[in-house]
């Protein structure tokens, strides 16, 4: 049986958990949340609590038999805890097939617009961004020193089911920032299982993906969108410089560009089941009814 162990079950990593389920895998792995073992064992998934400051107990049973692994949890300002903790441990997984770690476009910083793809040379803009460089260079060092069959993808926005414009219009929390010549790339969460279970199906070790959909756009405009859908008014546009933001999404504004996808449609054959945040948002409103 195909065996897929999660460091960190968060939104994605769930997403793939249950797909890979519904196809026979066995799938396992930590979460971090108090609470959140008991709404992953009610949909089959058997979970361990791993706050990333010490090793997670019996981590060498936990992965015995493992063939597939999958780290989708953020570096911290001391690195990255599954690095730091357990490479030794994953080294010496017999029979693992493929490793998949989680990155994010923020690697590439800001272009002021421009188009990047995997070939462009990383110049983050802050430390999330250096620290997400810095756990890169290291998965991929653990390919070169010792055969893991390591994968990167880099993620642009996420979002899907319960996490989406439609959700924060119908909160009362969105707002639409005008920030002229800002873009985004973003990409919904099937697209982002459907990428991954693709790498699995032809593994080349070593290999950087973005995960992205075709349509870079202003969040302005999504969030227009969303309401639109909704029969409601869009939020009045809110000047940058005006906006009460968070020190997280100030963060997400200084990096301005487009990211190309072409490798994850040639290489791994994927078509793109929601190609634009359009495609999308129409979707998750059809399916809330």
């Amino acid at each position: 049986m195909d065996h897929l162990f999660c460091f960190g079950l968060g939104y994605t990593a769930t997403a793939l958990a249950r797909a890979l389920m519904a196809a026979g895998w066995q799938v396992a792995g930590t979460f971090r949340e108090p609470g959140k073992r008991d709404s992953l064992a009610a949909i089959g998934i058997e979970s361990h609590s791993f706050d990333g400051t010490g090793p997670l107990p019996a981590t060498e049973r936990l992965l015995a038999g493992c063939s597939h692994i999958l780290i989708s949890i953020p570096p911290g300002p001391e690195g990255d805890p599954v690095l730091a903790h357990h490479a030794t441990d994953i080294a010496a997984v017999g029979g693992l097939r493929w490793l998949g770690y989680l990155s994010t476009t923020g690697v590439y910083g800001d272009r002021d617009g421009g188009w990047v793809d995997e070939d462009t040379e990383f110049a983050p803009t802050g430390p999330r961004g250096e620290r997400r460089v810095a756990a890169e260079q290291g998965w991929l060092r653990l390919w070169r020193e010792h055969g893991v069959p390591v994968h990167i993808f880099r993620l642009a926005g996420i979002y899907g089911p319960g996490r989406n414009a439609l959700e924060t219009v119908r909160s009362g929390a969105a707002k639409r920032i005008d920030k002229p010549g800002q873009v985004f790339s973003r990409i919904h969460v099937e697209d982002i299982v459907q990428v991954l279970r693709a790498s699995m199906a032809h593994p080349r070790p070593g290999a950087a993906y973005n995960v992205c959909d075709d349509d870079p756009a202003p969040p302005a405009d999504v969030i227009a969108y969303a309401a639109d859908l909704l029969n409601v008014p869009p939020p009045p546009l809110v000047p940058f410089e005006q906006a009460e933001l968070s020190p997280m999404a100030q963060s997400f504004y200084r990096d301005n560009k487009r990211v190309r996808n072409a490798r994850i449609k040639d290489e791994l054959g994927v078509t793109l089941r929601f190609p634009s945040y359009k495609a999308g948002l129409d979707a998750l409103y059809a399916q809330d009814g």
